[in-house]
């Protein structure tokens, strides 16, 4: 493991979402698919949801890679972004910092004791920007999913740099989560696969979200995702476009601004230190 080997790391997480966090900027990181799995693996590695490098970056703070618990390099990662932006704020002693990444450039700013504010971009609501295989109404997509009562409402596609479908169901505790979860992630539909939100809206200002994120499973919290199921919901007019997301690892705020790019606000956290292998 030449890639990783005696090489730092920082165990953080984003509402209970858990990253093991390598700064890359002084030495080359490539790690295999094979490795990084092994990374994640809860039982005989250092355990997360994802794995994240913090590159050095020409016209940026940093450029920011992302890995799922399954070894595939993903473009996007809202709660970890926010990790990354906090210990690069905290490094620079800024409240500002620019972060690059294969979805685009994205800003962090401090937002009070350990929270963090970062403007995701616009939504991406076009089929061929989710991606879909073909062309649907990512409004409300007219086709079926998975067979269960609670998912007959057609769901919203939404990207935030990667796909998401979001379902609104009206009880989130008795939704098939963990059933619907990973047959929907890998439906032909999603030629990248996608993740799966399931949302009860509580209010106006207020949605009830649990997540199955492609290549890692049900996750404590996934920023995306939150960005994802307030623009499917205002587009609904289920909500305003502004809402607390409650997730099953604590609350986001997510704001869809009159400018179209979205706010998400919430807390970062160092767990642990280490090191690789």
């Amino acid at each position: 493991m030449s890639a990783t080997m005696s090489r730092p790391f920082l165990k953080m997480n984003g509402l209970g979402n858990d990253f093991v966090v390598v700064e890359t900027r002084s030495a080359p990181f490539t790690p295999t698919a094979e490795e990084v799995r092994a990374i994640a693996d809860r039982a005989s590695g250092v355990g997360c949801d994802q794995l994240i490098a913090i590159d050095a970056a020409p016209n940026a703070d940093a450029f920011v890679r992302f890995w799922n618990a399954d070894g595939e390099e993903v473009s996007a990662c809202g709660n970890g972004t926010r990790c990354a932006g906090w210990l690069l704020m905290q490094s620079s002693g800024k409240d500002e910092v620019v972060i690059e990444t294969e979805a685009g450039r994205l800003v962090a700013r401090r937002a009070g004791e350990r929270l963090v504010s970062v403007d995701m971009g616009e939504p991406r609501l076009a089929w061929e920007q989710i991606p879909l295989a073909k062309a649907h109404d990512t409004d409300a997509l007219d086709v079926l999913l998975y067979d269960h009562a609670d998912l007959m409402v057609p769901p919203g596609c939404v990207s935030m740099g990667n796909p998401h479908v979001v379902f609104f169901v009206p009880d989130i505790e008795q939704a098939p989560v963990a059933e619907a979860g990973p047959a929907v992630e890998k439906h032909p539909l999603f030629p990248e696969h996608v993740n799966v939100g399931f949302a009860q809206i509580l209010g106006r200002d207020r949605i009830r979200l649990r997540v199955f994120e492609r290549g890692a499973g049900l996750t404590k919290a996934c920023g995306t995702g939150a960005c994802a199921a307030l623009v499917a919901a205002a587009r609904r007019g289920l909500t305003d476009r502004s809402a607390t997301l409650v997730l099953d690892g604590g609350e986001l705020f997510i704001e869809w601004g009159a400018d179209g790019r979205v706010i998400m606000t919430g807390p970062a956290a160092v767990d642990f230190q280490g090191e690789l292998p």
